[in-house]
C-alpha cells in the first residue's frame, strides 16, 4: 500500500445533487479501467451530511478517514457515518468499479418506525464504528452487498415501484445494522420511554392544524420545560419543534395527493398559514417545492442515470 499524503487543509463540503429527492438519493458507479496506479489519483477529503456505502465490485481502493486506513476489495461494503471527513485512493495496479450509495437517513423513517432514528443520530457514537460488522461477519456483509447492488439496479431501470423497492431496500439495510450490532454502537430508546411520550404525541397529533407550543406539550406530561426538551430529543432523537414539523410536513405532504385543494389551504390545514414559512420548511424535507413534489409524485420523478466521478 502507498503512503498517502498528509496535507488535510484541503477539506470539502460536498452537498450532494439528488437523483431523486424524494428518496434523498444518490447512486452511481464509478470505474476507472487503467491498469496504473496514477500517483496523483487521491481524492481530497470531503464530507457530507448524507451517509455513504461503498461497494467494491472489482479491483481495490483505499479509505482514510481520520482514525482509520482500509483497503477494499471486491465484495467488501464500507460505511461513512453522516459528516464524516474521508478520502479514498486507487490502490492497485488492475481495473476499478465500485458503487457509491448516498442517501440522507432520515426520509427513511415515518410515523411507526421514527423512534428508531434515535439510533442511527450519532449522538452516542459515529456510524462508521458499525464497519466491524461487515470485518467480522462476511455473510451479512454480503447480505449488504446485494441491498445496495439492488438499490443501484433498481436506479437504472427504474420499473413501476422502483421507489418502493429502493426505500425498501435501505429498511432492510438498516435493519441488517441493528440486528448484528453487538457492540450496541446504535443505542436508542426502549418502550417504557416511548409510552411516557405518547400522551404528548397524541397531542400533537390533535393539533397539527393549530399553534402548538412547548409547554402545552409540557403540561400534558406534567414535566418541566427544560426538562421534557432535553427527555424528547433524547427518546426520538430529534428536537419537539423539528417532530412537529415533521408531522405537518408529512401531513402535507398527503394533502397534496389525495385533496384538490390550494397549496395555500394546505399550509393552514397543518398549521403553517405563513406561506413563505411553510414553502421553507416543505423544500427543507423534500427539496422540492409543494408544486414540484405534487408533480413528481404523480408524473414521472425518475431517477436520473448517472456515470460520473467524484
Amino acid at each position: 500500500m502507498t503512503m498517502w499524503n498528509d496535507n488535510e487543509t484541503d477539506i470539502h463540503n460536498e452537498l450532494v445533487d439528488y437523483q431523486n429527492p424524494l428518496l434523498r438519493l444518490k447512486i452511481w458507479q464509478i470505474q476507472s479501467p487503467g491498469a496504473t496506479v496514477p500517483a496523483t489519483q487521491i481524492n481530497r477529503w470531503h464530507y457530507h451530511k448524507e451517509v455513504e456505502f461503498l461497494v467494491l465490485i472489482e479491483g481495490g481502493l483505499s479509505i482514510q478517514t481520520k482514525h482509520d486506513t482500509r483497503l477494499l476489495q471486491a465484495g467488501d461494503v464500507h460505511l461513512f457515518g453522516s459528516s464524516q471527513l474521508h478520502r479514498t485512493k486507487k490502490e492497485l495496479p488492475v481495473p476499478l468499479t465500485y458503487i457509491v450509495c448516498q442517501f440522507d437517513l432520515s426520509q427513511h423513517f415515518d410515523e411507526s418506525t421514527m423512534p428508531y432514528l434515535h439510533y442511527f443520530s450519532e449522538a452516542r457514537r459515529p456510524l462508521g464504528q458499525l464497519n466491524y460488522i461487515f470485518r467480522e461477519h462476511p455473510k451479512v456483509q454480503r447480505q449488504a452487498y446485494d441491498l445496495i447492488m439492488d438499490i443501484y439496479q433498481e436506479s437504472q431501470h427504474r420499473a413501476k415501484g422502483y421507489e418502493l423497492a429502493i426505500s425498501a431496500s435501505i429498511r432492510r439495510l438498516l435493519l441488517l445494522l441493528l440486528r448484528h450490532d453487538t457492540q450496541e454502537v446504535l443505542h436508542g430508546a426502549d418502550n417504557a420511554e416511548l409510552m411516557r411520550l405518547q400522551p404528548a404525541l397524541d397531542y400533537v397529533e390533535a393539533h397539527l392544524a393549530e399553534k402548538i407550543a412547548i409547554e402545552q406539550a409540557c403540561a400534558v406530561l406534567n414535566l418541566s420545560y427544560h426538562y421534557f426538551i432535553k427527555y424528547f430529543k433524547k427518546v426520538m432523537g430529534l428536537s419537539f419543534v423539528d417532530y412537529v414539523n415533521y408531522k405537518r410536513i408529512k401531513k402535507a405532504e398527503r394533502l397534496l395527493l389525495t385533496r384538490d385543494i390550494s397549496i395555500m389551504e394546505v399550509g393552514e390545514a397543518v398549521g403553517i398559514p405563513n406561506m413563505a414559512q411553510f414553502y421553507k420548511l416543505f423544500k427543507r424535507h423534500n427539496e422540492c417545492s409543494p408544486k414540484e413534489f405534487k408533480q413528481r409524485m404523480r408524473g414521472d420523478g425518475g431517477i436520473e442515470q448517472t456515470a460520473q466521478m467524484t
